[in-house]
């Protein structure tokens, strides 16, 4: 067994191979960029080592640079995690010629797997069911673009590479083919260094049901049953649960054979997952699924498995790259209750899941549920970045109950309880996710959240009391009447009338002002000076869950928060001096394409530009008719709060401000 291991990773996954490490009393060897030098992974390993600059590409990707640190501290192997280099077959490669130990699969099945095109080409020989599509090698666009319509649209276009969603495009007619091309091109060669692309058959109401499969180096293969994943958004997960919802012995015999059927074509050692596409249209049925793809690495949604096997998949990816057998046969390997994970991330659903950057004022995950098991999967501590440089993620959530409807009550409540200010999050969307009517029901394919996005992504306006609460709160007044501060004394009198006092906070795009006085018994009237507004009369002890932070202060109410800016009149009056219209960067990334020049007429809409921020790309649209005055340099590196485009004329009231309802993912 290794006495060092090296973890060629950041974030949850560092954390999560770094517990399991400890448990098996193996050293671990972080690895950090200039971003990360005092990131939570870095501080629970027993060493560290720098590799270089923020961009993934010059540290995380630098494969030389891992294994020099490899080598330096004396790890004996390297943990990929997921992500970056897990699945890069030269980096495997170039770590066994060093004399370490990749703990993964060989180069080779990497190699093969790692390419839709390919693999799919081996399933086939091996009598494993593909989806109806294109996997050659021809990539020219008139090839391309025929065989979609021999196909028939709708279709679906694929990096060959990758994973995550990152270069795909759903094509519905002919017209739109060569714009999806391009944009899943661009898409795919940023996010993997390779553009080339399959085209494949888009099944109308699908189920994405994948089987965790193991393999030793002495021919053992078995399977460690299934996991949904069909809860996405743009062909990303957002919430996975074991078993399947619905799964039929039958159907479980057919898909777990198949998987442990496809690593033996290629001699698999190590975790690997079988991903199918599974026609629900009438249920699940043996002789409707189809393979996609292999993932040769462990999956962010590993936790759901281990909690239904009560295995350790870290664990067996270490003793089976260390040479040992698989702990267990096939059938002892158990399945116990149900699993839900839900991935928090650091994003605005309201704005189309626009992701965003900050930093992290407050972070309280909940308290174990009596009855469930809680698991928080987090790579971040309170104070912690949001960088513009790595993947949103904030943590992970995963509960354990004894069935699919505890488990979704559990998790329900859980997020619920998550409280995180600084940055927006998407816990309350997937608080009502969890709590949809068509999710409960079991009533899965991928095109559940889109098909209810709008209520799933709408959320309440602070109602009055709120509102009221945050300028109360805002204006720092208490009832303490021996403070030697006058106005923590509020319920006092200032010799003939009590004191009075003049708060601004900001919620969206308005503010509202307000009159707050002390009543003298630990209560303050508390009214907006809105016409018609009603006085409220607050106890300085309010009960909700309020958290400030530098220039902001948040209420968590149930699924929801809000937050409230504190009004800044001086930085006001400055917006409106300016009188100029500009659309700015939300957060740092590349110019990517510009659609427009000075003089151009543009309709509410219309695309403007690319920007390529967190490995994706994102269409800023215009938000109202006008003449464009000035644009980005197409190439250009920008900044968080950049101006990107600036209209000759100003039309709406929000000049100046960053274009986050303007900004619309093509992908996230």
């Amino acid at each position: 067994m290794f006495t060092k291991i090296l973890i060629a990773n950041r974030g949850e996954i560092a954390v999560r191979v770094m517990r399991t490490a400890r448990r098996m009393g193996i050293a671990t060897v972080a690895v950090y960029s200039d971003a990360d030098a005092h990131a939570m992974h870095v501080a629970l390993a027993d060493e560290a080592a720098h590799i270089g600059p923020a961009p993934a590409a010059e540290s995380y990707l630098d494969g030389e640079r891992i294994i020099a640190a490899a080598k330096a501290t004396g790890a004996e192997a390297i943990h990929p995690g997921y992500g970056f280099l897990s699945e890069n077959p030269d980096f495997a490669e170039a770590v066994e010629k060093a004399g370490l130990v990749f703990i993964g699969p060989s180069p080779r099945s990497i190699r093969a797997l790692g390419l839709k095109d390919s693999a799919k080409q081996i399933m086939e020989k091996a009598g494993v069911p593909v989806v109806p599509g294109y996997h050659g090698d021809a990539q020219a666009l008139v090839v391309l673009a025929t065989k979609a319509r021999e196909i028939g649209y709708p279709v679906l276009i694929k990096a060959r590479a990758g994973g995550g969603g990152r270069g795909m495009r759903r094509v519905d007619h002919p017209d739109e083919f060569a714009d999806a091309l391009a944009a899943a091109r661009r898409e795919a060669r940023t996010a993997f260094g390779d553009d080339r692309v399959i085209v494949e058959k888009l099944i109308e109401k699908p189920r994405h049901i994948e089987v965790q499969v193991f393999g030793d180096r002495h021919g053992n293969v078995v399977h460690l049953f299934e996991r949904d994943c069909s809860a996405q958004r743009r062909h990303q997960k957002v919430i996975e649960e074991a078993p399947a919802p619905g799964m039929t012995a039958a159907m479980r015999m057919a898909m777990t054979q198949a998987a442990v059927k496809a690593a033996q074509a290629i001699g698999y050692h190590g975790a690997g997952t079988v991903e199918f596409i599974v026609d629900a249209a009438k249920g699940l049925k043996p002789d409707r699924f189809w393979f996609m793809e292999m993932n040769t690495r462990l999956q962010v949604e590993h936790p759901v498995t281990e909690m239904v096997t009560g295995i350790d998949l870290v664990e067996w990816q270490i003793r089976v790259a260390a040479g040992e057998a698989l702990p267990l046969s096939q059938n002892e390997i158990g399945l116990s209750g149900h699993a839900v994970e839900a991935r928090i991330y650091a994003e605005d659903p309201a704005c189309d899941f626009l992701p965003a950057t900050g930093t992290l004022h407050h972070l309280r995950f909940p308290q174990p549920i009596p009855g469930v098991t809680l698991r928080v999967e987090t790579g971040v501590r309170q104070g912690d970045i949001i960088s513009a440089h790595y993947d949103p993620m904030i943590a992970k959530l995963v509960v354990h109950a004894r069935d699919r409807k505890a488990a979704l009550s559990a998790l329900a409540s859980v997020l619920e309880e998550t409280e995180i200010a600084g940055v927006a999050v998407n816990t309350a969307f997937l608080a009502r996710l969890v709590q949809n009517s068509d999710f409960v029901a079991g009533k899965l394919n991928t095109r559940l959240i889109p098909r209810h996005q709008q209520a799933l992504t709408s959320f309440p306006e602070p109602e009055t009391r709120t509102m009221a609460t945050a300028a109360l709160a805002a204006s720092g007044a208490k009832f303490a009447p021996d403070a030697p501060d006058p106005f923590d004394a509020i319920s006092a009198y200032a010799h003939f009338h009590p004191i009075t006092h003049r708060r601004a906070i900001r919620h969206g795009d308005r503010t509202r002002y307000y009159a707050i006085t002390g009543l003298g018994d630990g209560r303050f009237a508390v009214r907006s000076e809105e016409e018609n507004a009603e006085t409220l009369v607050l106890p300085a002890e309010y009960g909700e869950r309020i958290v400030p932070w530098p220039g902001h202060l948040t209420i968590f109410d149930g699924p929801d928060n809000h937050t409230f800016q504190l009004h800044d009149p001086l930085e006001q009056a400055g917006l409106a001096a300016s009188g100029s219209e500009s659309l700015r960067a939300p957060m740092p990334g590349l110019v990517k394409l510009v659609r427009v020049a000075p003089g151009d007429k543009v309709k509410k809409g219309q695309p403007l530009l690319v920007l390529e921020a967190m490995k994706m790309e994102h269409t800023v649209c215009a938000p109202h008719d006008g003449v464009i005055a000035e644009t980005v340099a197409e190439g250009a590196r920008v900044n968080d709060g950049t101006v990107l485009v600036r209209f000759a004329e100003s039309n709406t009231p929000n000049a100046g401000r960053p274009a986050r309802r303007n900004i619309e993912p093509s992908r996230l």
